[in-house]
Parts: structure tokens; C-alpha cells; sequence
């Protein structure tokens, strides 16, 4: 797999459907215990109210910058108003059924001192009614046809019933896109035919009837249940990361990323939402998970039920990305220098973009990137690959292969990105990047800037740096055959 893609989720459209909670955090502080029972008196500060549930998952799919629809059941009640009102604002398309025989879900959290200390469950598990499934059925398949991703969040609360789940499924394979389950039942076999199925460690060996104290135990439980549902299989193993399983084998482990857990309220539903958001966006699933478990990395490090930005994931994954050793470059793919790229546009920084082959450095070459990174605070370098200078220079070149010239270029101090490319010309790279400024030798002129107009319609400008006279490399090939 190739290093953290750029999180950029803006053209997906996804559906979650399942159980949607009102979460409601009444807040205080404790001084002292009741005189009346062993029990901290809390003087109540504030109350809080955010979406739960699938309606979490929801709003962390709107929060990474993908349009999404929640597809529920909530009850004929103040809370549901209150709900639709939160989900509304948080940008998500809501199709919810009304269901007058059962409550809406609700979690209530009293927290006292930042300590959580007491959780009151107002909610109905009883599977929803016949006429309640048509509905929520019909909203689904209306929702479905301009979506790249169906997400199903099962809390448990009797909205997915068999019927529910088998036709979602069904209706995700008629339409060609991925089904992602966040599962609750202990028997797995109603999730059967979806693409991925997310439980945790313990939803996972209640599934399988055994615990799994090590990774092999581990390892040969999920193949065998990925066999029987005909799905893969992704567990999420708290501190030991997540671990994807297929019925061909174990597919990828990834370590846990957060250093501190604050509180694991909602993780499930970020990573749920991560793995949709990528894989709607037309990622490889191995990358999808990656870019999930540094995104329950970051919201574990959150108070209460919490969503993420695609600000978030940019910096997060960013910090993977700076070099080893101070002062000294990085060789990047395309995906990594445009996240870097975003990353010093959002701290104020000038970045600036040269391109050439660099076959043998001479001091030609010195001036022009010295004369390129007085113009900006970070400066990107396009290499030509081997075979795009082949393709210009004839079979004789070049002289180095393309992994020493990268490496020798970022050890300058110049530069502070070499990033290759193998088109003839830089223009793609260059529309990737939009750099602030665009640096050539001044025996181009500034119409003849391939990439130049890209970076003056976006406000930029073209900088042409003088040349150091009699420098160049066909010419030291020449002397040294000679």
C-alpha cells in the first residue's frame, strides 16, 4: 500500500441507515456527598444535547465533508423534534420514519467533575412493526439512488429487523456500492453478504462464542467467520489497533494511534464513517482502514459523543509525513505532497514548485533552487522519472537512477519536497499542488512556464531565476566521454 492518501471526501454521497439516539449530557460540578444516600451531589451547570447512534454516524459522514442521509425511526415525541432539529443543522438529509407505539432512543449522561457518573436508558428494543419495516424500506431505496456507500449502525434497538437488513444488503448489491455493518446482534449470520462487518473485540467473541486472548486465536476465528458470511471482517481491538480479515486470511493489522483516551463514546461511529467516507470516495479498502484507526485515534481524545474534520485527518496524517532529520527534504507520492501542501497553505506558508531531470547536480542547478526557495517558505521539486527522461533525452539517460537523484535533491536545504512525476511535462503535478509560486531558469520565457498559467489563475505568479552560464549536464556527460 502507498503512504496516507489526502482525506478529500467532498464528491461522496452516503446513506446510513439504523438507530438513530438523542445523547443528552446534563453537566455539573460535585462538592460533596448526599447526606440522603453514598451518593456525589451534583449542582447542574448546563445540558447538552448531540446525535447518538446512527445519527452519529451521520453527522461524523457531514463533519468529513460528504453529503449523507440518515434513514430512522425515531417516536411521536419532543425528542424526536429535537433530534431532526440537531441532524438538520448538521447538514444531513434526514428521511425519518415516525413510529407512534415506541419512544425515541435516548441516552442520558450525568457528569460531574468531567467524570461520568451515571447513565439513565429511556428507549424500546422491541423490533419495529410490519408497516414501520415498508416504510423505512421504501425511504431507503429512495435514498439509495444516487449513493456511493450504504452505512448500517445497529445499536440494538429494533429498527433493523431480519427483513430490514437483509433487503438493505440486497439493495447495496443491486446498486454496485459498498455495505459497511457496525453490528450489535451476537448472531452475525443477518449481516451475512455485506462487504465489511466493524465489530469490536467483544462484539466479536460473542459472535464466534469464545474469547480470543491472541492474535492467532484471533486470526482463525475471523477467517472461518468471514467464510460463513461471505464477508470481511474488520476488528477493532482497541489499544492493539484494528486487524482485517478475509476468508482468504489475515489482510492488514494496524496499531492503535491514540496516546491518550479521554473518553470512547462514539469511536465506533467515527470509524464507521472514516471507512464509508473512503471507500465512497473510491479508495482501496487497506487505505480505508488506515486512514479509520488514525481517525479513532484522534476522537477518543474527545469528550463525549464527538465527530472529526477532514481539517483533523489532514494534520494528523500530516505529522506521519515530516522528515526524520531537520533541515533535510522528504521524497513524497502525489498524495502525500498535496497533503503537505495543504497542511503549510493552512499555516500561512508560501510554497513554491521547480521542475527538472537534476541527472547530475551542478552548481547551474544550485542556483536555480536556491534562487526558487528565496521565493517561498517551502519548495516542492518535480523530478522526472527514469522513463520520462528516456523519453526526452534518448536511452543513454539518464545517468542516475531516479531514487539517488530524489535522494540527493531533498538533502539540500532548499528543498523541502521532491515529489516524482512521469509525464513528459509537470503540468499534472502542478495542478495537484497549486503552488503558490512557480520557478524556472531564465532561459525560459514566462508564457513558456509549463504549469505557469495553472498557478496565475489562482493568483500565483512565475518567477524566472538567472542562469549560471556554461553549466549543464549534457555537457559534463560530453566532457566526461571525452
Amino acid at each position: 500500500m502507498s503512504g496516507p492518501r489526502l482525506p478529500d471526501f467532498a464528491g461522496a454521497h452516503l446513506v446510513v441507515i439504523g438507530d438513530a439516539l438523542l445523547d443528552c449530557y446534563e453537566i455539573g460540578d460535585v462538592g460533596r456527598i448526599s447526606p440522603e444516600a453514598p451518593v456525589p451531589v451534583v449542582r447542574h451547570l448546563q445540558s447538552r444535547h448531540v446525535a447518538g447512534g446512527a445519527a452519529n454516524v451521520a453527522m461524523n459522514v457531514a463533519t468529513l465533508g460528504s453529503r449523507v442521509t440518515l434513514v430512522t425511526v425515531a417516536g411521536d415525541d419532543p425528542e424526536a423534534q429535537d433530534l431532526l432539529e440537531i441532524v438538520r443543522r448538521g447538514g444531513i438529509e434526514p428521511r425519518i420514519v415516525t413510529d407512534q407505539r415506541r419512544p425515541t432512543s435516548i441516552k442520558t449522561r450525568v457528569v460531574g467533575n468531567s467524570q461520568q457518573l451515571v447513565r439513565i436508558d429511556r428507549e424500546s428494543t422491541e423490533p419495529v412493526a410490519p408497516d414501520i419495516e415498508d416504510l423505512l424500506l421504501a425511504e431507503l431505496e429512495a435514498a439509495l439512488r444516487d449513493c456511493n456507500a450504504l452505512l448500517i449502525s445497529d445499536y440494538g434497538k429494533g429498527s433493523l429487523t431480519d427483513r430490514v437488513l437483509a433487503e438493505a444488503v440486497r439493495l447495496a448489491r443491486q446498486h454496485g456500492i459498498p455495505c459497511i455493518v457496525d453490528p450489535k446482534r451476537k448472531d452475525f449470520s443477518a449481516y451475512a453478504g455485506a462487504d465489511l462487518i466493524k465489530p469490536n473485540m467483544a462484539e466479536f467473541e460473542a459472535a464466534v462464542g469464545h474469547s480470543c486472548p491472541t492474535t492467532q486465536v484471533l486470526t482463525e476465528a475471523a477467517i472461518a467467520l468471514a467464510g460463513s458470511l461471505g464477508s470481511r471482517l474488520l476488528v477493532t481491538r482497541s489499544s492493539k489497533g484494528m486487524s482485517l480479515f478475509s476468508q482468504d486470511g489475515a489482510d492488514l493489522h494496524v496499531a492503535a494511534q491514540a496516546q491518550e483516551v479521554f473518553d470512547v463514546s462514539g469511536a465506533g461511529d467515527t470509524v464507521l464513517a472514516t471507512l464509508g467516507c473512503a471507500l465512497a470516495s473510491g479508495w482501496s479498502l487497506d487505505q480505508a482502514v488506515t486512514v479509520a484507526n488514525v481517525a479513532a485515534g484522534l476522537v477518543v481524545r474527545k469528550a463525549g459523543t464527538a465527530t472529526l474534520t477532514c481539517e483533523e485527518l489532514i494534520n494528523a496524517l500530516g505529522q506521519d509525513l515530516e522528515p526524520a532529520h531537520p533541515g533535510h527534504g522528504l521524497v513524497a507520492s502525489w498524495d502525500e505532497a498535496r497533503l503537505l501542501r495543504l497542511q503549510w497553505q493552512q499555516a500561512g506558508q508560501t510554497v513554491g514548485f521547480t521542475n527538472g531531470c537534476f541527472d547530475l547536480l551542478h552548481p547551474g542547478h544550485i542556483r536555480i533552487l536556491a534562487g526558487a526557495g528565496a521565493h517561498c517558505d517551502r519548495l516542492i521539486v518535480g523530478l522526472n522519472t527514469d522513463q520520462s527522461i528516456k523519453r526526452l533525452k534518448g536511452e543513454s539517460r539518464p545517468v542516475q537512477g531516479e531514487a539517488d537523484r530524489a535522494e540527493v535533491l531533498a538533502a539540500l536545504a532548499d528543498v523541502a519536497l521532491v515529489v516524482l512525476f512521469e509525464q513528459d511535462t509537470p503540468e499534472e503535478l502542478v495542478r495537484l499542488l497549486v503552488p503558490d509560486v512557480i520557478v524556472k531558469g531564465a532561459d525560459y520565457t514566462e508564457d513558456q512556464v509549463v504549469g505557469g498559467d495553472i498557478v496565475k489563475a489562482a493568483g500565483g505568479k512565475v518567477v524566472l531565476v538567472p542562469l549560471l552560464e556554461g553549466r549543464s549536464t549534457s555537457r559534463l556527460v560530453e566532457r566526461s566521454r571525452s
